[in-house]
């Protein structure tokens, strides 16, 4: 990586960083510097404004979050499992995914895009490759009219672990919501 990509890559850690200890409001060009460990200059030198910092770490990442399940789905083909090892997998997945502060930090961003209309099109962006992630693997799955019912489990996955990282609660909820959402969207229409 070229030196100007590892400390643009550095500030965005440390963005998402202070963002998951600290909240958005926490968020300043100082405290970015001191915690990426650069130049206060560095830190304007590469993203002119805070939207700009905001949105660029959120796009950061959700790119390696998709990378990182779409190698899983690779990992783990759907051909041949059934929905209930899905979502065991699914289930096994969001237990180990940690909620330290840099996986907390989407979760106050796209609360802030609903603050600030800047920061909309990032997080719209950031949903897209989930949902098109989501649609893959449900077809996968054979489940019918998988890119519609992805935004729904999409929407569902990023409630529930919300609703884990509020009160502490294990994979499990999210296994079994899973399981009657998707097992629902196989049934024929009425």
């Amino acid at each position: 990586m070229s030196r100007p990509a590892e400390t643009r890559d550095r500030i965005i850690r440390a963005v998402l960083r202070i963002i998951g200890e600290h909240g958005v409001a926490g968020v300043t060009n100082r405290r970015i510097a001191k915690e990426a460990g650069v130049s206060l200059g560095s830190v304007t030198y590469h993203f002119a404004t805070q939207h700009e910092l905001l949105r660029e770490s959120l796009r950061s990442f959700v790119s390696e979050e998709t990378c990182r399940f779409t190698e899983l789905a690779a990992q783990h083909p759907c051909d041949g499992t059934d929905l209930a090892e899905a979502s065991t997998l699914v289930g096994q997945v969001a237990a180990n995914t940690g909620f330290d502060s840099e996986h907390i930090a989407p979760f106050e961003i796209y609360i802030q895009a609903g603050r600030d209309p800047q920061l909309r099109t990032a997080a719209a962006e950031c949903f897209a490759a989930y949902d098109r992630l989501a649609a893959s693997i449900l077809s996968a799955l054979g489940v019918p009219d998988a890119e519609r019912a992805a935004s729904a489990v999409v929407a569902l996955v990023m409630g529930i672990q919300l609703r884990r990282l509020a009160t502490g609660s294990a994979a499990d909820d999210l296994v079994d919501a899973l399981l009657i959402f998707v097992s629902g969207s196989q049934r024929p229409a009425v």
